[in-house]
């Protein structure tokens, strides 16, 4: 059976809606980090809904026994963003994972056995830094199943390319969008997430 590149685009009315504050030219930078923010913790949700590792437990309650599901925390998971914009998605998807490990610096020399990976991308253009960190995983021998990826925008070209190499990853995005532009940005797109996230920090300081 042939692999096929699996891109989910979860219909919940609060990822358009800050998919559409990221799309806006005059939103202004604090907004647009919390958009990405947002996104990062709803498309985590949708990515966690059938891959986190569970149980079914008997607990006690004050009033009697019943049947829980419990998260199996002993699995470790480890978050590598790309920078700025990854990093600020995972700002807003680390609730969820509170325990999760950060690799700010790429893909670590080793990793545990069991040990899921999220990869979160402000966005996919050409797909070329992916690409690249799902080579060395790949040369860690982590298999596909074991990696999510996370991202607030993707372009088909982009995903194409990642496809050839990697058809059976899984992707959340909150929208594929047809074409790129010449300067190297996705049309409709979000901007440059780099220009507009620096623009945040000039200000603070």
């Amino acid at each position: 059976m042939a692999m096929t590149l699996h891109v989910v685009i979860p219909p919940h009315p609060l990822i358009g809606h800050w998919l559409s504050i990221l799309r806006i030219a005059t939103t202004p930078p604090p907004i647009y980090s919390t958009a990405l923010e947002q996104l990062g913790k709803w498309l985590t949700y949708e990515a966690l809904r059938d891959w986190l590792p569970n149980s079914k437990r008997e607990i006690s309650t004050s009033k009697g026994k019943t049947e829980g599901t419990i998260i199996e925390t002993g699995i470790p998971l480890l978050i590598i963003p790309n920078l700025p914009g990854g990093l600020q998605m995972w700002q807003g998807a680390r609730e969820i994972l509170p325990n999760a490990s950060l690799c700010l610096g790429g893909v670590p020399k080793t990793i545990e056995d069991k040990a899921g990976i999220l990869l979160f991308f402000d966005q996919i253009v050409q797909g070329e830094e992916l690409i690249e960190n799902l080579k060395k995983l790949q040369e860690l021998g982590i298999k596909s199943q074991r990696i999510r990826i996370i991202t607030s925008l993707a372009s088909n070209n982009g995903l194409k390319n990642i496809g050839e190499l990697f058809p059976d990853l899984k992707i959340y995005a909150s929208c594929i969008d047809p074409s790129i532009s010449t300067d190297g940005e996705i049309i409709p797109g979000i901007g440059n997430p780099m220009l507009r996230l620096n623009t945040r920090i000039t200000r603070e300081h």
